[in-house]
């Protein structure tokens, strides 16, 4: 009696202990490419792959890609700019996969360098001297890196499965990359993005945009930000619509009426930004692509 007694728990447990199981989202893995060299820049720098929960299990299966600026402030808490104030990226992109509200992807993290003023701006600014570099920026990462990254991982390199995205400046050179390069960047994430830099020059390279198939855009700012950037984020808003980013399948605006212009606000949105950029083939407008 008591043997069977000790089977009937035994199962009754395994019962309950099965679901709670299946709730445990699987983990993606962190790999790195160190002191990855670019020639167009004549610099250093470490990127951060993170591949989605399952990549070692089949051997047959192609991921999109989200290149990310900044990289030293997404994954690793220890390497960001304030110590322990990190995206949480990988936490968040385990979480959306596990959930089956976005593709499974991988995450490219580009490490900023000391001249990350001048990479990430478009436009040499008089009043700052400085800038002026993205045009080199966005051929490292077009000619030098995505070639690597493609060759070394199970990648789809086309445009609908490839995206940019960054924050602050980081968000200017992500809308002004994907303006000038839609035909490899097909999902835009401009995240709080300095549209004020060099007189709002960015402004020039949107009216000048004409080419037949547009990236995807999500555009957010903080109402904690400033008043003069979210001015600025909402003229940016009004200029896209304009220029055509009608259909909120392809442009999302947000305002995150708490969020101030730091690390940790922008972790509180990146979950959704995933969403929106590589959503799960039954939610995409695109059929996941």
């Amino acid at each position: 009696m008591r043997q069977m007694r000790d089977t009937l728990r035994g199962a009754f447990q395994r019962v309950l202990w099965l679901p709670n199981r299946r709730k445990e989202a699987r983990r993606g893995t962190l790999d790195h490419i160190r002191e990855f060299h670019s020639e167009v820049l004549g610099n250093d720098r470490d990127i951060t792959i993170y591949l989605p929960p399952g990549y070692n299990d089949r051997a047959d299966v192609r991921y999109p890609v989200l290149y990310m600026h900044d990289g030293q402030n997404l994954f690793e808490p220890e390497r960001a700019f304030i110590p322990g104030q990190n995206w949480r990226l990988a936490e968040a992109a385990d979480e959306k996969i596990g959930a089956r509200t976005t593709r499974p992807m991988i995450i490219a993290g580009i490490d900023n360098t000391n001249t990350r003023i001048d990479e990430y701006t478009p436009t040499h600014d008089a009043a700052r001297n400085a800038g002026g570099n993205a045009d080199d920026y966005a051929r490292m990462i077009i000619e030098e890196l995505k070639t690597i990254v493609d060759a070394r991982y199970r990648t789809f390199s086309d445009a609908p499965n490839t995206a940019l995205g960054g924050s602050s400046l980081g968000g200017l050179a992500t809308l002004y990359i994907g303006l000038t390069h839609p035909a490899v960047f097909g999902h835009l994430a401009v995240m709080s993005p300095s549209v004020w830099w060099d007189n709002r020059a960015i402004f020039t390279t949107l009216d000048h945009f004409d080419f037949p198939r547009r990236p995807r855009i999500w555009l957010d700012f903080g109402g904690r930000e400033g008043v003069e950037g979210m001015t600025d984020a909402r003229l940016l808003r009004d200029r896209l619509r304009m220029k055509g980013w009608t259909n909120e399948d392809d442009f999302h605006y947000f305002e995150d009426r708490r969020g101030d212009h730091s690390e940790r606000a922008w972790a509180k949105r990146v979950p959704e930004v995933l969403e929106f950029l590589f959503p799960a083939p039954e939610l995409s407008p695109q059929n996941g692509s």
